[in-house]
């Protein structure tokens, strides 16, 4: 039996074992599928269109224009790894994202041939080092558990990075060899870095939560920034001027005809770009191609995997199949057994940016220990059932279960050594 079929056996074996111990007659179940209803639900009108597409069309883009050699020079394996852990470890405190919106990004930096150790430093630290969050761990859960938090998760996107670089140095060398060089003539630099940037931006500011001061104008900045990126495509990118023109019109007035609706404004922005790209040609529909691409790898599994976690783990305020409070009971003390299973439960849960801090502190309060409260937040925002399965897609079974593993474990213990301390 080959390994594909060994593959689809056990694939089989679960499907039907998960239908032989279906829970039917269980109480939990219709709450249980209320709750992945309601948290796929909320995922798709809160994340999917400012946070996902964006994040495609961002990852679209560097598979489009940002050229190879230029990534392997400065996050492969010949790079200078002071540089690129260094930048891919504090990642995280720009972008502002949860672990699926990074997964796009993570994936157009593989692709056009990032080493897994900086690849995966910066998969680690795009949703574990968020300066809201951090900031609101510390001012809700206390000073020492945000400074614990800060702490960990850089020096954690560093050291599960280099391990990871270490444990498939081989088959690192064997995919570097065999990733395309660049074969499009060299691009300015600078202008492309600007042009990253923006549309980069467009994506924070999108985003913005109403926290800070500017976010009453959030959506007059991410006009702007929209409005930058048209004329730098338009100097640029040889972007047809009168499609470009027409595209912000439309938006403009369906702004104007439908105010109290931003994102319905944005989808169609996007859209707009999306006919505007197509009908361009050349790079612009290359970026369009690339950007579905990713869509079509990505989106399902992200759509199967929180319909899973919502069905197991339940959302906030609504428990799944599995209880809170029998979660909190596991991980009350400091055990490493409890430190352990808080940090699985973690990594397989859920959390949108800045939710894992209400739900901690409504653990922490039915007797989760402050201990395991840490080894969560250092696996949980990071990794999670749906960004699980598209990891997998990405890198396959040995490199994502390392990843998984190496979260948990770090996670455990330093979860352990918080709680001897406090």
């Amino acid at each position: 039996m080959s390994k594909n079929q060994f593959t689809r056996l056990i694939s089989m074996m679960a499907l039907f074992g998960g239908a032989y111990f279906l829970p039917l007659d269980s109480w939990h179940l219709p709450q249980a599928v209320q709750s992945s209803l309601a948290l796929t639900k909320w995922y798709a009108r809160e994340h999917v269109i400012l946070c996902l597409i964006p994040a495609l069309f961002i990852a679209g883009a560097i598979s489009t224009f940002i050229q190879s050699g230029e990534v392997m020079k400065h996050l492969g394996a010949g790079a200078n790894k002071l540089v690129a852990y260094g930048v891919a470890s504090v990642s995280g405190s720009v972008l502002a994202v949860c672990s699926c919106t990074v997964l796009p990004l993570f994936g157009g930096i593989y692709k056009m041939g990032a080493g897994i150790g900086p690849a995966t430093a910066f998969l680690y630290a795009g949703p574990a080092i968020n300066v809201l969050a951090i900031v609101l761990t510390a001012r809700v859960l206390g000073l020492s558990m945000g400074i614990a938090r800060t702490v960990g998760a850089v020096l954690f996107s560093i050291i599960i990075g280099l391990l990871m670089a270490w444990l498939f140095r081989r088959d690192e060398v064997a995919r570097l060899a065999a990733a395309p060089m660049e074969k499009r003539a060299a691009s300015n630099g600078l202008r492309t870095a600007v042009w990253f940037a923006t549309l980069s931006s467009i994506l924070v500011a999108a985003t913005l939560g109403p926290s800070l001061g500017i976010y009453p104008y959030k959506w007059w900045l991410t006009g702007g920034l929209a409005v930058l990126l048209c004329v730098q495509m338009a100097g640029w990118m040889q972007t047809r001027l009168p499609h470009l023109s027409a595209g912000i019109v439309v938006t403009i007035g369906a702004a104007v005809a439908i105010p109290d609706y931003p994102q319905a404004v944005f989808l169609l922005a996007i859209a707009a770009l999306s006919l505007i790209l197509y009908l361009s040609g050349g790079r612009s529909r290359e970026w369009l191609e690339a950007t579905w691409d990713f869509s079509k790898q990505i989106v399902p599994l992200l759509l199967l995997g929180i319909l899973a976690a919502g069905l197991l783990l339940g959302q906030p305020g609504s428990d799944g199949l599995i209880p809170s409070s029998w979660i909190a009971k596991l991980v009350g003390g400091n055990s490493l057994v409890a430190n352990f299973i808080s940090a699985t439960i973690g990594a397989f849960m859920y959390f949108a940016t800045l939710t894992e801090v209400p739900i901690l502190q409504g653990l922490m309060s039915g007797g989760m220990g402050a201990g395991p409260g840490l080894a969560l937040l250092l696996a949980g925002p990071a990794l999670s059932l749906p960004s699980m399965l598209v990891i997998h897609s990405l890198l396959g079974l040995r490199k994502t279960m390392a990843f998984v593993s190496l979260v948990v474990t770090l996670s455990t213990l330093a979860g352990w050594l918080y709680g001897n301390f406090v």
